[in-house]
Parts: C-alpha cells; sequence; structure tokens
C-alpha cells in the first residue's frame, strides 16, 4: 500500500506500508530531491545522510504521520465514520490526509493540483453553525455533509475553513486550502467560556511580545474562537502551505509522548520521563534550527509566558516549528489557555513538562528555574532576567488589556479568574526571580 505525499502540487514522496512485515517506509521523490528549496519532512527523517535499521525507520514513520491525526474522541469519529480501526493509520491518512497540519497533502494516487475555480468549497453560514454547535451531543463537530472534515491534530473540537470576504467556506483541498480553524467552547461541563480564556491568553501573549497565531472572538451567538493558521501564506493568486510540524514530530515522539511523564503521576511511574520535555527541545533547537540563539530565547519566553499565564497543559504537540531548507525554526504560539481557573479536576494542575525536577506551577523555586537552565544550556542571569521582565510585563500590561477584551465580548468572569491567577504567579514569580543567578551550578 503506497500513499502519494505532497506539499503545494509537488510530489515530496511516498508513505508505503508492507503488508507482511508490517512495516513502513518514506521515500522521497526524484523530483523533490532535485527541487532547490527541498526540505525534510522532520529532522528524524532527513534527506541524506542517515541509515537505519528497517524497524527503526518504520517507527520514525509511523509516529511521524501518527502525530498528524486528531486525538480523543475526534479520532474514535474519524475511525468509525469511514468504517476503519484507530490503529489502520493507512485508512485514516487516506481520508484526512487532504488537508492536514502544514504543508502536506496525502492520496492514494498522484494528483495533479486543481486550479483554484475547480477546488471545492461550500459556504458555512452562522446559523448552521449555531446550530452544529448545539447539537454536538447528538452529532459529531467533526463530520459534515456526511463525512469527517477535521485533520487536525489534537483534543478540542475544532474545523478547518477557508475564510474569503468576510464569508467561511468548508474546503475540499485541490487547488484550495483552509485559513482558520474554528474552535466553540468545549462540551464538558465545567469548562464554560473556554472560548474567552484561549482569547484573552493569546491576546495577552502578543501583547507582552511572544508571537502568537491571530486569533477573534466571535459570538453566533455561541462564542467561537477564529483562529489564523500561520501555516499558510496567502496571496491574491493562490494560499501557499507551509511545513510546519509540532514538536513530537521535531523530537520523533509518538503521540502517546506528548506528556515529559507519558505514563502519568502515578507513585510508581512519575519518575519515568520519557517524553517531550524542555532539555530535549532546547537540544534540538542546538542541532537544527536555522536561528539557534533566537530561537532559544523565544522558546525561554515561551515557557515563562506558559507558567505566568497558569497552563499545565504545554505539551510537546502544543508547540510547532516551520521547517524550509535552511533548516528549523520556531512558530508562533497557540492552545494559549489559563488551565489553573478550572478548579473542577476536568484539566491537571500537573505541569506537562517539569521546571527542573518541578511539576508543579504554583510552587517553583529559584532553584527549580536555575536547574532548568543548566539542563537547557542557559545563562541562569539570562533566566533571572527574563522571569522579572515577562512577570512585570504581564502585570502592567493585563488590567488596560482587559477591559479592550470585556469590550469585543470576552466573559467577565473568566477575566477575573485568569485575572487572578496571573497576579498570583506573576508575584511569586517576582519575589524569586533575582535569586536565580545566585544559585551555584555546583550545588545542583
Amino acid at each position: 500500500m503506497k500513499l502519494t505525499v505532497q506539499a503545494n502540487g509537488v510530489c515530496i514522496g511516498w508513505l508505503s506500508l508492507d503488508a507482511i512485515s508490517g512495516l513502513y517506509a518514506f521515500d522521497y521523490s526524484v523530483e523533490w530531491l532535485a527541487q532547490e528549496q527541498r526540505f525534510p519532512l522532520s529532522p528524524v527523517l532527513p534527506i541524506v545522510g542517515q541509515s537505519l535499521p528497517a524497524e527503526q525507520h518504520s517507527a520514525n514513520v509511523r509516529q511521524f504521520f501518527q502525530n498528524l491525526l486528531p486525538e480523543g474522541q475526534a479520532l474514535d469519529d474519524a475511525a468509525q465514520a469511514n468504517k476503519v480501526s484507530k490503529s489502520n493509520l493507512i485508512g485514516l491518512l487516506v481520508a484526512l490526509g487532504k488537508e492536514t497540519a502544514g504543508a502536506l497533502e496525502i492520496s492514494l494516487d498522484d494528483p495533479q493540483p486543481s486550479p483554484m475555480h475547480l477546488a471545492a468549497k461550500r459556504l458555512l453560514t452562522s446559523e448552521e453553525l449555531s446550530q452544529r454547535i448545539r447539537s454536538r451531543p447528538e452529532l459529531a463537530f467533526s463530520v459534515w455533509d456526511g463525512k469527517v472534515r477535521l485533520s487536525i491534530a489534537g483534543y478540542q473540537d475544532k474545523i478547518a475553513i477557508l475564510e474569503e470576504n468576510d464569508l467561511w467556506f468548508l474546503v475540499d483541498g485541490g487547488g484550495l486550502a483552509s485559513t482558520h480553524l474554528l474552535k466553540p467552547d468545549p462540551v464538558r461541563s465545567g469548562l464554560q467560556d473556554m472560548t474567552s480564556n484561549e482569547f484573552a491568553c493569546m491576546r495577552l501573549a502578543q501583547a507582552v511580545g511572544i508571537a502568537a497565531a491571530d486569533v477573534c472572538l466571535e459570538r453566533i451567538p455561541e462564542p467561537i474562537l477564529l483562529i489564523r493558521r500561520f501555516d499558510r501564506r496567502i496571496s491574491t493568486e493562490s494560499i501557499d502551505r507551509l511545513h510546519c510540524i509540532d514538536g513530537c514530530q521535531a523530537l520523533g515522539l509518538g503521540v502517546s509522548m506528548k506528556y515529559e511523564r507519558p505514563y502519568g503521576d502515578g507513585r510508581d511511574v512519575k519518575h519515568i520521563r520519557d517524553g517531550a520535555s524542555l532539555p530535549k527541545l532546547f537540544a534540538l533547537l542546538d542541532r537544527t534550527s536555522a536561528q539557534p540563539t533566537a530561537d532559544r530565547l523565544a522558546l525561554l519566553r515561551w515557557r515563562i509566558f506558559q507558567i505566568l499565564i497558569g497552563n499545565t497543559d504545554a505539551h510537546g504537540k502544543n508547540l510547532s516549528f516551520f521547517i524550509d531548507s535552511g533548516g528549523i525554526r520556531l512558530a508562533p504560539s497557540y492552545d494559549l489557555v489559563c488551565c489553573l481557573i478550572y478548579a473542577n479536576g476536568q484539566i491537571s494542575d500537573t505541569l506537562s513538562m517539569a521546571i527542573g525536577d518541578n511539576f508543579d506551577a504554583r510552587s517553583l523555586t529559584a532553584y527549580d528555574w536555575a536547574m532548568m537552565a543548566i539542563e537547557c544550556g542557559l545563562n541562569t542571569r539570562l533566566v533571572g532576567r527574563e522571569l522579572k521582565q515577562m512577570a512585570d510585563k504581564v502585570l502592567k500590561i493585563w488590567p488596560k488589556l482587559k477591559q479592550n477584551l470585556i469590550a469585543v465580548g470576552a466573559d467577565y468572569l473568566t477575566l477575573k479568574a485568569i485575572e487572578a491567577v496571573l497576579n498570583q504567579q506573576c508575584q511569586h514569580t517576582l519575589s524569586i526571580a533575582n535569586e536565580v543567578p545566585k544559585i551555584s551550578k555546583a550545588i545542583l
């Protein structure tokens, strides 16, 4: 079984599965190898210079492509709608691969790109979207027109759309690509107004100087978050897809390893830390980044900001990288949410990736930050300075930003709860920031 993998109409190569051995393989096409601007799918699937045993190559390929699939209920819905097993990677990619995260388009054949005027798009009205949001308990949000349209990794309900002249369309690939994502509030009780939460945290990130995806909060009348895709480049002639991979794909990890403690926080397994972690991500940038100094600083600021907003769920798939012929670059931030306002156990309050050895965002010490600095090859003076500057910025910017957010429809009580977390986390961070550079490497 073989699938064609292409980007913007150019065949990159072929994903294959041997029916007898059960091994996967990916082979780059001669056409792609001849491209001056060619790039690898990921650092663990290089174009040249790596010879691995077939079993290891198969594992790398399988993990990379599995990371393109949705998770949780959305994966269940996709498998059921297409009458394939959740473990049938090839079958799911055939169904979902035309519109993935990043640049890749995956299909059974070797198709020619469709002209934009021939690509299928269909209008999505506010009335239909509102009705579908309300009917989610009975009808999966990923299923539209009798087929699954969601092919974006992650747990939350979302759908990819094309925005054109202030109208929204569902698209079927070809010469068109989606430009935005729509995310309603979760169905689960206790997570109401998650849209306002993410909207506020994303806007705050931009306000303090962190590159983050552009977001708007719409009401139809249900609140829905409109997120501009940063893996698309839009011009008057075309919509180009930009190759972008998440942290697990970049590290060569499976989706189950997105948490540093991949087997949970139980007494017997919490010491196992084989999943995505800050030391692994910083080492990745050292090896592969096109701009390692800038990316390392951006990653540090990303991590500090997650702590300040109380986002305990900043795992390996909530961080992405662009890849081009020059290497990898950190992509804008997304899925920024204050998890600590949910005291009902709906979201774990344990950090997805530790600071040093500490997985508790509320009790971080200067020692923890200094340990993280040493593990990641960072200067402790730099870490201490960035902690102080970021906390100061958040406290200074938030009051006016909050008023602006309320003016455009964000939920007041959600913002009030976020504010309490911001004040607590920032004040605590300021109380320890100056101590970080004083901790000697010798005692760590």
